[in-house]
């Protein structure tokens, strides 16, 4: 090496030596570094014994014959301890409708399968994938019976503990379960067409089992409802237990928004765990539950699951020795006509109202629609056309609430002198208007008719679009799910009660409806209340926050139902209404004797004795 490769050398020595030296760590810090190691490696040796001690205790458990397991169990399981070990099989029934998987341990059902409906999973790139919709898959779910068995801890042993053996014939499965006397302890499925299993249960000969006085045994089911809609926080508002008394004619529910407890005094005939478009039901068929008590638990809001639902009813056998109890299990959509074909009520889960409005929903608006769905196969043009028709069925109202509007605007220069006159007495500058709007004919409440008989449609449909399942991952336009809201775009934040994304058929309900209001109020005097002017607008501004979170179903039916108003509007006073023969109209209205009376002339004579109050009122104080 020559001269200077010999001093770079160097030089990146003293370099690497002299950063060497100055971050060298000082006595403080090597002893904390000792300390850490010595820690670490006591931590991986209690690891390592944690570990060999759990593998002990599996193999000692593993190792234990089942004779063994099973007299441990006999203050547990009493008559049943001989079926309290065992190992887990699954099986399965089918039809083209669902599959139903079973499990040996407790007879239950460990999911089912809807092969006609799916759901969406987002991840946190908003990447959506489309999977079969799957019923009581949680863990955590526990169904079964509380068997009275003597000479146990309790008094009970829950069928669902046990360990059964598998019988399998066609479309049936038998779950059996021996006592250690030999009696047999039945649970039956049979999967019928479509969304119905048929079940039975039955005891047979055994002994130990005491059947109460009332002759009953209790059955619980601990259900934790899955999350299956993308708007989870909308769905958990749709979901609860509803149940329904034998002797009552309507349903009823806890409730859906806190934790409930529902007691009811008379049998049940049936009871559902219900998501906001499935549910799981348990259908009496000869003989009703002889009573029942329904709880909800609401669960946090970042749980895996909606709610926790816990129903326990009584169901009715009459002794131990032979005797069964028979029902149905609806596993599946909330499709009114297949729950209605019960003839049990129970298409009364789907929450489309109880009062006037429920009626129009089942009664009026849901065959409506299903009349034109089987016309159009989309829905968004069934939701158009559907406007279409209540427009032209209600224009007769609508003609008349224009021509009065269109009467009002004619007098506008007559009430502006008003206004010029009496800028000084509000009140007087009322009484003097509506004395010409009984001189001319005209009524201010002439136009309020077609929105008070669309009301009750409005608030229908308020309710029918979350709750039908008609609209169910339905898109129309931009909305990828009519039932649910529709995304335009997402933010990258979320505000308080808007969400973090924007719906645009809520904004264009908006600013339609903004419009619309300007459009109809322009002649309107507003002189006496200039607050009013502004307040108006104010409503559809206060609705984006909570409309951007709901059904767009209903919000593209608000858009589309502005847009017809608007056109009826605007073509009406363009192109069939004279305005000189409305003007003719009212001078020869006013050239009529008027008739005493009428509710005009009561407001008049009511707001003159107001005027004359104030003046007295205003005298007095002058005199004082």
């Amino acid at each position: 090496m020559d001269k200077n490769q010999t001093i770079g050398i160097i030089l990146i020595f003293a370099l690497i030596m002299g950063y060497t030296w100055l971050n060298a760590p000082t006595e403080e810090q090597l002893a904390q570094l000792r300390e850490e190691r010595i820690q670490d490696s006591l931590e991986q040796v209690r690891n390592l014994e944690l570990e060999k001690a759990v593998e002990n205790k599996i193999v000692e458990s593993i190792a234990l014959p089942d004779s063994i397991l099973m007299a441990q169990n006999q203050g547990t399981y009493g008559a049943f301890s001989n079926a309290s070990v065992g190992s887990e099989e699954l099986v399965s029934l089918e039809n083209d409708k669902i599959k139903i998987t079973f499990s040996s341990k407790g007879a239950s059902i460990k999911e089912a399968v809807l092969k006609d409906h799916y759901q969406i999973i987002s991840d946190t790139s908003n990447v959506e994938t489309k999977v079969n919709v799957s019923l009581m898959q949680d863990v955590k779910n526990r169904i079964g019976f509380d068997l009275p068995v003597t000479g146990v801890a309790g008094g009970i042993v829950n069928s669902g503990d046990l360990y059964y053996k598998i019988n399998q014939q066609g479309n049936s499965i038998e779950f059996v379960v021996q006592s250690n006397q030999g009696g047999r302890f039945i649970q039956k499925y049979t999967i019928a067409e479509d969304y119905k299993l048929e079940y039975e249960s039955k005891l047979e000969n055994l002994q130990g089992v005491v059947i109460p006085r009332e002759g009953v045994i209790p059955f619980q089911a601990t259900h934790f409802l899955e999350k299956i809609e993308v708007n989870d926080p909308f769905e958990k508002r749709y979901s609860t237990v509803y149940f329904k008394e034998s002797d009552e004619s309507n349903s009823d529910y806890c409730s859906c928004t806190s934790s409930a407890t529902e007691d009811p005094e008379s049998s049940i005939a049936w009871f559902s765990h219900s998501n906001q478009f499935f549910n799981t039901s348990w259908i009496a068929k000869d003989r009703s539950f002889k009573k029942g008590i329904f709880e909800t638990d609401m669960l946090l809001d970042d749980s895996k699951e909606l709610k926790k639902i816990v129903s326990s009813v009584d169901v009715p056998f009459d002794n131990a020795q032979a005797s069964s109890f028979v029902m149905d299990m609806y596993i599946g959509p909330n499709e009114y006509d297949d729950l209605a074909s019960y003839d049990k009520g129970l298409e009364q889960i789907i929450p489309f109202g109880t009062s006037v409005f429920g009626t129009i929903n089942r009664y009026v608006i849901r065959p409506a629609f299903n009349f034109l769905t089987g016309l159009i196969s989309s829905k968004g043009l069934a939701i158009i056309l559907m406007i279409f028709i209540i427009k032209m069925l209600l224009y007769p109202l609508t003609y008349k609430m224009l021509y009065s509007q269109a009467k009002m605007q004619a007098l506008k220069p007559t009430l502006a002198k008003l206004t010029e006159k009496f800028s000084d007495d509000a009140q007087k500058k009322q009484v003097e208007t509506m004395k010409i709007y009984r001189e001319y004919g005209v009524s201010p409440l002439g136009g309020c008719m077609p929105m008070v008989i669309q009301m009750p449609i409005w608030y229908a449909l308020f309710r029918f679009f979350p709750a039908s399942i008609t609209f169910r991952q339905e898109s129309f336009l931009w909305a990828n799910d009519l039932s649910s809201y529709d995304v335009i775009a997402y933010l990258p934040f979320e505000i308080p009660m808007f969400g973090a994304h924007i719906s645009l058929f809520t904004i264009l309900w908006a600013v339609t409806t903004v419009l619309y209001t300007y459009y109809n109020t322009k002649h309107m005097d507003m002189s006496a209340n200039p607050a009013m002017k502004y307040v108006q607008y104010f409503m559809p501004l206060m609705f984006l926050f909570f409309f951007n979170n709901y059904a767009s179903g209903l919000t593209c039916y608000m858009f589309f139902s502005n847009l017809f108003n608007i056109l009826q509007t605007v073509l009406t006073k363009r192109f069939v209404f004279d305005n000189d023969k409305i003007a003719a109209e009212l001078e020869k209205q006013k050239a009529k004797p008027k008739k005493k009376g009428g509710f005009q002339a009561r407001l008049e004579e009511a707001m003159k004795q107001q005027q004359q109050l104030k003046q007295q009122q205003a005298a007095k104080k002058k005199r004082k």
